[in-house]
């Protein structure tokens, strides 16, 4: 029987590219996405004419209470064992202070924070049973600070913070790690030229942008690490030494 990864935020960019990762490995995947329902329906169609995988495709609102539960629902329904859920899913755009709303905490704190502890929690039975792994995507620049995006680094910092909390809690039958990406793509909805992305990297020691396949080879390696928990590896051409 196929090993089975959720991979939320899994249709568009990071996470499409960690599907398509595990598919390669010949693990079945549940598909976690919000409103990329044709991005969704062709990577399930392409990578099953590829692969030996089953891809289970799931929509749902991370930001809403009840597509969480749902979520969890309908794994716990259809699978007895889970061997790694990833929290990719994630909102992301500046605010500044003094221009703050509720909706803007409500949706990034919801979506970064609020959304993996509780499939965590909810899934935790399943995990367990399969001896499995959690990874966290979380994000390099909440350990160096960075300007109009306090409720974001806020949110990140709590996955950051909850990934070691929980790696003692749930020790020894699951792991959990996080990985950090640093300037891997630009902003969703956003187009870099040459010249903002070379005053990117001429703080990255390894003199490029990063790309999704970093981050899906660093989740690969911790869901297969067993002996790595409450981690994170900053995946940044180490900008964060600088």
């Amino acid at each position: 029987m196929n090993k089975t990864i959720l991979v939320t935020g899994g249709a568009l960019r990071i996470g499409s590219e960690i599907v398509t990762s595990f598919a390669k490995m010949g693990w079945d995947i549940i598909l976690h996405y919000r409103n990329s329902s044709e991005e969704a329906k062709k990577i399930k169609k392409n990578l099953e004419g590829l692969y030996e995988t089953e891809i289970f495709l799931v929509q749902g609102d991370l930001n809403v209470d009840e597509d969480v539960q749902n979520l969890i629902n309908i794994v716990n329904k259809n699978y007895k064992n889970l061997d790694a859920l990833v929290n990719n899913a994630s909102s992301f755009y500046n605010t500044e202070i003094g221009n703050l709303t509720n909706a803007n905490w409500d949706d990034l704190v919801g979506n970064n924070l609020k959304a993996p502890l509780f499939l965590i929690n909810g899934l935790k039975d399943i995990l367990m049973s399969a001896s499995g792994s959690v990874i966290n995507i979380t994000d390099v620049n909440i350990d160096m600070g960075s300007p109009n995006y306090s409720i974001y680094t806020a949110a990140k910092g709590g996955l950051a913070a909850i990934t070691k909390s929980l790696a003692k809690e749930l020790a020894p039958n699951i792991t959990v790690n996080a990985v950090a990406p640093g300037a891997i793509l630009e902003p969703p909805g956003v187009t870099w030229d040459d010249d903002k992305i070379k005053e990117v990297i001429k703080n990255i020691p390894l003199n490029r942008m990063g790309n999704e396949k970093d981050i899906a080879n660093a989740v690969r390696f911790l869901v297969c690490a067993k002996y790595i928990t409450g981690q994170t590896i900053r995946v940044d051409g180490g900008k964060s030494l600088q």
